[in-house]
């Protein structure tokens, strides 16, 4: 019991129903908001036409978007890709104009201020494409999921893989819900930071987990509760220095990375704080619910107990 005293004391499983309440509570409001208000879907979902275009001289992405906002062409994306010559501008479809015609009215309004331009390509995607991107993208979070839960559950032991799961879903819930109360663009850039972020969580998640079968073993006496608590204490500091050296790398992606960036990081720091917050509260809490025990991380401990007069 001694490792007891050589750790920060923070009773977190004391506080799980007033935890459980207030996720509940912002997860509820979120899947409202989401089903509601709905999201704010970018070009990648709702379709457009996409320019590929060439300068003679290096130009900065954020001149172009200038130029096209300027001149009446608000909400386009505007990318650099390849070289710094090279240019990929979104646009929304707009009614009664060809994505031909829409290439060369952009081709002309930047001409304006580099005749040398050239329009290499003109793509033009349509709703189909992207109701295709969105169902595939929300296959991709809950196959992710599945596979998690059932990679914890054979790592670890169910209980885990299952509570480790609601603890994961829990956060896209809250992003989703930030993202569409606010009617925050939300495009593939922001699907790969959803994705991200869930296996940020996890990995905090299994840290913790793992503590808890080393300190079953380690700590012979002292309930469940007990060496979860010492186990989140024990791993505290590596999660929070994580998350915050993490967090200050995104934060300077958000501001110093442009706006195509902006969902993403966004994203990102949202998760990274929800992620860090459900590996504490939720993910161990849940386990506990569910009935955890020594017996389940170690199968010969119920033998040894049998064995004793």
């Amino acid at each position: 019991m001694e490792l007891f005293h050589k750790q920060t004391k923070i009773d977190f499983m004391g506080i799980r129903k007033i935890t459980a309440v207030i996720s509940i509570i912002i997860s509820v409001v979120s899947l409202f908001f989401i089903f509601t208000k709905g999201l704010n879907y970018g070009l990648d979902f709702t379709g457009g036409t996409q320019l590929e275009l060439r300068y003679s001289n290096p130009i900065s992405f954020e001149d172009v978007r200038h130029q096209l906002e300027t001149s009446g062409f608000a909400g386009a994306k505007v990318t650099q890709y390849g070289s710094t010559r090279d240019i990929l501008v979104k646009l929304a479809n707009k009614e009664g104009v060809t994505e031909q015609q829409l290439g060369q009215l952009v081709l002309e309004t930047l001409k304006k201020h580099d005749p040398n331009i050239e329009l290499r390509k003109v793509e033009f995607v349509g709703s189909e494409v992207g109701e295709h991107l969105a169902e595939q993208g929300a296959l991709a979070v809950l196959v992710a999921l599945f596979a998690i839960m059932l990679y914890i559950a054979m790592r670890f032991e169910y209980r885990f893989g299952v509570s480790a799961a609601v603890s994961l879903l829990h956060d896209p819930i809250i992003i989703l819900g930030i993202f569409s109360y606010f009617q925050i663009e939300f495009d593939l850039a922001t699907l790969a930071g959803i994705l991200a972020v869930i296996g940020y969580s996890l990995n905090d998640t299994i840290v913790v987990y793992d503590r808890v079968r080393e300190n079953f073993r380690k700590v012979r006496k002292g309930s469940t509760e007990e060496i979860m608590n010492l186990s989140i204490n024990q791993t505290l500091s590596r999660t929070i220095m994580t998350s915050c050296l993490t967090l200050m790398v995104v934060v300077a992606l958000y501001f110093f990375g442009g706006e195509s960036l902006q969902g993403f990081s966004l994203s990102l720091i949202i998760g990274i704080v929800i992620g860090t917050y459900s590996s504490i509260f939720i993910a161990g809490a849940l386990a506990l619910v569910m009935g955890l025990s020594r017996q389940d991380l170690m199968p010969n401990a119920k033998k040894v107990v049998d064995d004793l007069p």
